[in-house]
């Protein structure tokens, strides 16, 4: 079987995984990365044992699918011309700065039949994957994703750089359409928002209450999830996911009914791998 042809546009702090993972998966062949900066370019060929370009539009002819972890602003350009060329595409979230980007790209990709994967890595989160068995028709989703301020991805909102994970969990795990969206966000150390929170209100009558910091003094990366008779804590940092269950009539508890702990077993897997395979299949 030959290798599927890829590369890797924008190698710094995300792409370099991409890089990692490409390189030992099998039936991949990374036949080369891509960066404005030389010398990152240079070091991260050199110890994935590959090519360096400098100017991504030398991959066009060179391989067959791609993967575009560069500065969002840029992720609209470079994706548009690689679907041009007929390349497959892995691109980093968000998918664009603009909900017209993204429903250009959308549309390009369907009309040329190529494949597009954004990467959602939580999605494929090992607790996510864990809890998909014991969800039952969710009604009450709180989710706090918390970190420090960093420099790096501040050329957007915290919406588009952390709570974006949060908001596409919660959205494939409520079979219902968005009602209504209430939302507050406020920039405190960079000039775009840094700290933001939503409620979501869902045709079906589900809540979710989602909050997302880069300004916190700790991090934090929990969601919980209520349903009728039970609810799920996940602890994504801890890789705990505990489910609370209704149990009735307990004699313990004078005849009343009570919420019973399980912890759920967790089998280890790599989101971004995983992504990839599923992006390859």
């Amino acid at each position: 079987m030959k290798k599927i042809r890829v590369g890797v546009v924008g190698v710094g702090y995300l792409g370099q995984y991409h890089a990692e993972k490409y390189s030992k998966l099998s039936g991949v062949n990374l036949v080369g990365v891509v960066d404005i900066n030389h010398a990152r370019a240079l070091e991260i060929a050199n110890r994935f044992n590959t090519r360096a370009f400098f100017d991504y539009s030398d991959l066009f002819d060179e391989v067959q699918a791609v993967s575009i972890a560069v500065p969002t602003k840029l992720h609209y350009r470079v994706a548009k011309d690689f679907f041009s060329n007929g390349i497959d595409i892995l691109l980093e979230k968000p998918i664009a700065t603009t909900v017209a980007e993204a429903d250009t790209l959308i549309e390009m990709a369907e009309k040329k039949n190529l494949i597009f994967q954004v990467g959602h890595l939580e999605r494929y989160n090992s607790a996510i994957v864990a809890i998909q068995d014991v969800l039952n028709n969710p009604m009450f989703i709180e989710s706090h994703r918390l970190s420090f301020f960093t420099e790096r991805a501040t050329d957007v909102d915290v919406v588009l750089d952390l709570m974006i994970h949060d908001l596409d969990i919660i959205l494939s795990i409520v079979n219902s359409d968005i009602d209504t969206i209430d939302a507050v966000g406020v920039p405190v150390i960079s000039p775009k928002i840094d700290i933001a929170n939503a409620r979501i209100t869902f045709v079906n009558g589900c809540v979710a209450n989602i909050t997302a910091s880069r300004v916190s003094e700790k991090t934090m990366r929990k969601i919980r999830i209520f349903q009728p008779d039970a609810y799920i804590s996940i602890d994504f940092l801890s890789r705990e996911v505990d489910v609370y269950n209704k149990i009735e009539n307990g004699e313990e508890n004078g005849g009343l009914p009570k919420i019973v702990a399980s912890n759920v077993e967790i089998n280890a897997r790599d989101s971004l791998a995983t992504l990839g395979i599923r992006y390859r299949c």
